[in-house]
């Protein structure tokens, strides 16, 4: 049975060991070898990252036939409505096709939310609202891609679960070590 590391990947982190000379790196805070993410975050989201230091388990995380819910606190632009929740409930059309259907609810900023750095970009004629989003596949900025869709732009977007793991008492750039089940 392998161990896994999850992770609260900050903002502007890429999700792979190896320098890139541009951005800060997994070894920048992770200083365990033979770990490797079971996924990706893109380097402008945040949020949970599992590395593990097994490949069954890490393809059985990433495997989209496991359907492993990913939940995302998605800061948004614009008033969300509850039309623009349904669609992303019944699923977006996309240039990739349709999105399976999600869960989609309008919360209050998350309390243990932490500051980003650099802050998001603020309009003050144009208000931002939070959603958070489960999805169960993972396309490529798909959930900067649903939100668009539905005229919500993402400002921030924050994993925030993945199946049974997820940020609790983790504050961005820290990591904790546990038995994968």
């Amino acid at each position: 049975m392998g161990s896994i590391l999850l992770f609260n990947k900050p903002y502007g982190v890429i999700c792979q060991f190896s320098r890139d000379g541009l951005h800060p790196t997994l070894a920048d805070y992770i200083p365990v070898p033979e770990f490797y993410p079971a996924g990706r975050l893109d380097t402008d989201s945040e949020g949970l990252l599992v590395l593990t230091d097994d490949g069954v388990l890490q393809h059985r995380i990433t495997d989209p036939k496991h359907k492993l819910p990913k939940t995302y606190w998605v800061q948004v632009e614009g008033e969300v409505t509850e039309a623009a929740l349904q669609c992303l409930r019944v699923g977006v059309e996309l240039k990739d096709g349709k999105t399976l259907p999600a869960e989609a609810n309008r919360i209050e900023e998350p309390a243990q939310l932490w500051q980003r750095d650099p802050p998001i970009r603020v309009r003050k004629a144009i208000p931002t609202n939070w959603i958070a989003l489960t999805i169960r596949e993972g396309r490529n900025r798909q959930v900067r891609r649903m939100t668009a869709a539905v005229g919500l732009p993402t400002l921030r977007l924050i994993r925030y679960r993945i199946g049974d793991w997820s940020l609790d008492d983790l504050t961005t750039g820290q990591w904790r070590r546990e038995t994968a089940l």
